[in-house]
């Protein structure tokens, strides 16, 4: 599984990629705001275009995802190939980032510009991660409209299945937790689900040319269950990623070790 870190915060991102297991990074509008805002905070100067040119930078020729945020088929085209032709010459590592179904109306319509832009931008070699995935077809229509990757969104579905079990909830836990009550969302029934769901219907259907991306993954569990379920990339803020090394029966034997060390084998090392 390939790791992506989802963050515009150019510090967690070199120190991740200074341990030596990510793979890419993932971006969106409000990672870029939050990021713009630690840079005004810091007095730095950097304008985003530079900053986003250091993240390329520093993933190497990894991926990474930069999104529109235009919502109709003529603005998210050309906004998709700003991005690319802008940024891309940096290090031949960028991906576009493309709603699934961009509908800001929420009258039961439904928009096809997100699979139309899609197709446009795979028909000229763009590559596409496909974002606001919530369904196993959404995820299929994207992948045969084209698609690179396609992004079921694990953490905000299973907030979606709580809400509707009712009562407070801790948005880092893992769902469904033992004796925790379950409910489905037309036979979805968490986000780990959801992911698995969506690795099946690709490698059914030998749409080998796009990756599942398990994304807003909020704890290790998840990412370990995707892992098994066969998604091929998971995306995750630095502290998932960094809690996914923990355990305590880890620091218990280093302890132990430590304390069991003889001087003679301390003095092969001196």
């Amino acid at each position: 599984m390939e790791f992506f870190l989802d963050t515009a915060d150019l510090d967690e991102i070199r120190e991740a990629y200074s341990w030596g297991i990510a793979d890419g990074v993932t971006t969106n509008p409000s990672l870029i705001k939050k990021a713009c805002d630690k840079l005004k905070a810091s007095g730095s100067d950097m304008s985003l275009a530079s900053y986003i040119e250091e993240i390329l930078k520093v993933a190497d020729g990894d991926p990474v995802s930069l999104e529109v945020i235009a919502s109709t088929e003529d603005a998210m085209l050309a906004q998709g190939l700003f991005l690319y032709e802008r940024f891309n010459p940096i290090a031949e590592n960028v991906v576009v980032k493309i709603p699934v179904n961009p509908d800001m109306i929420g009258d039961g319509e439904v928009a096809f510009d997100g699979l139309k832009v899609i197709k446009k931008l795979a028909d000229q070699g763009i590559p596409v991660n496909t974002t606001l995935i919530f369904s196993p077809e959404q995820a299929l229509l994207a992948a045969k409209a084209g698609a690179a990757y396609v992004s079921p969104f694990a953490g905000r579905i299973d907030d979606e299945l709580r809400r509707a079990i009712g009562g407070d909830f801790d948005k880092t836990a893992y769902f469904p937790e033992e004796g925790e009550e379950g409910y489905d969302d037309h036979g979805v029934v968490s986000g780990v689900d959801l992911v698995s769901q969506c690795v099946d219907i690709i490698a059914i259907h030998d749409l080998n040319h796009c990756k599942v991306l398990a994304a807003s993954l909020r704890n290790p569990q998840q990412v370990r269950e995707c892992a098994l379920a066969g998604s091929q990339v998971a995306t995750m803020p630095f502290g998932v990623l960094r809690d996914m090394v923990g355990h305590k029966k880890t620091i218990e034997g280093m302890k132990a070790f430590t304390a069991d060390v003889v001087p003679e084998y301390s003095k092969l090392f001196e």
